[in-house]
């Protein structure tokens, strides 16, 4: 099972008590699996289609107990390129369409009948929640984090996905909207945020499961980034040796290193004894014993020297 389909699995099971939370959820999920049909007749009707599972058994308990009023649910096989069945849950009768809209605070949104939920069903904080749930069950994923860090929800109307990201950025996560084929997508990418919409959501579960890889993938990046260090400062150190070699043996080899005033020949004279020693070293051999910074001074002055010999 992906990272995804646990985090709805374990958001399907939230159960909240107070009506109004459950109102947000629902108003979410029809919103977004939902629009507003006419039949032949004039009649009204609702239908609710999606992919998940979740998602119907979600949408046929929160009607039935929050409406009262009978629901219509039928299932089609996948078949040809279709990966997965589809449900469809349908509300019939112009009385039974008024209760649910008023109820909802659902509005006909944008074309053929996709409906927007009102901003009164966002009064609470806990209803956001409720809400942003609701939106991530129905049309949402994210991606294992031991790959990447990305939260999306996807809408097909420009101003349910503003509503969507107006709602995240109420809880001071940094949601960023974008047009992807014919879908606006709202999402988040960076890695702590989208630990706080997991908590936000109260995917508890999927939550310490995501910290635990961050803080992995953290350890291990920080590991990784002291030994590109640890080998920066390496090779370093090595080529400033085989320079400082290299100096030394064009003076020896153009006249002597007697020509070098006396300091510098006997730190020219150790280089060549120890080529991998280290500057600290080198000092500890000398007497007087001297400091790195000494001896990295006098070895700068025996590559000048070798430089100008040069030309």
């Amino acid at each position: 099972m992906s990272f995804s389909m646990e985090v709805k699995e374990e958001l399907y099971g939230v159960n909240v008590q107070a009506r109004h939370c459950k109102i947000a959820e629902l108003s979410a999920l029809v919103a977004v699996c939902g629009k507003i049909d006419v039949d032949k007749s004039g009649h009204l009707h609702i239908k609710l289609q999606t992919e998940s599972g979740y998602v119907a058994r979600k949408c046929n308990m929160l009607l039935r107990r929050l409406c009262q009023i009978p629901v219509f649910v039928s299932v089609r096989a996948a078949k040809g390129k279709q990966s997965y069945a589809q449900y469809l849950i349908e509300i019939q009768g112009d009385g039974n369409v008024r209760k649910v809209t008023e109820l909802l605070k659902l509005k006909v949104s944008g074309k053929d009948g996709m409906l927007k939920s009102d901003g009164m069903v966002l009064l609470h904080t806990c209803c956001k929640r409720a809400f942003l749930r609701g939106s991530f069950l129905a049309s949402g994923s994210i991606s294992n984090p031991q790959k990447s860090y990305h939260f999306e929800i996807s809408e097909t109307e420009q101003n349910r996905a503003e509503q969507i990201v107006t709602l995240i950025r109420s809880f001071g996560v940094d949601a960023k909207s974008i047009m992807r084929k014919s879908y606006h997508v709202v999402y988040v990418k960076e890695g702590s945020q989208v630990a706080e919409l997991l908590n936000i959501m109260e995917a508890h579960k999927a939550l310490m499961k995501f910290e635990n890889v961050r803080i992995i993938k953290d350890v291990r990046n920080s590991v990784n980034r002291q030994v590109n260090c640890e080998t920066a400062n390496l090779n370093k150190t090595v080529n400033a040796a085989r320079k400082q070699y290299e100096d030394i043996i064009l003076i020896r080899d153009s006249g002597g290193l007697s020509r070098l005033p006396e300091p510098l020949e006997e730190v020219a004279l150790l280089r060549l004894e120890y080529p991998e020693a280290s500057l600290i070293e080198l000092g500890e051999m000398l007497s007087p014993k001297l400091g790195k910074s000494g001896v990295n001074h006098r070895l700068k002055k025996i590559s000048e020297f070798a430089d100008t010999l040069r030309g």
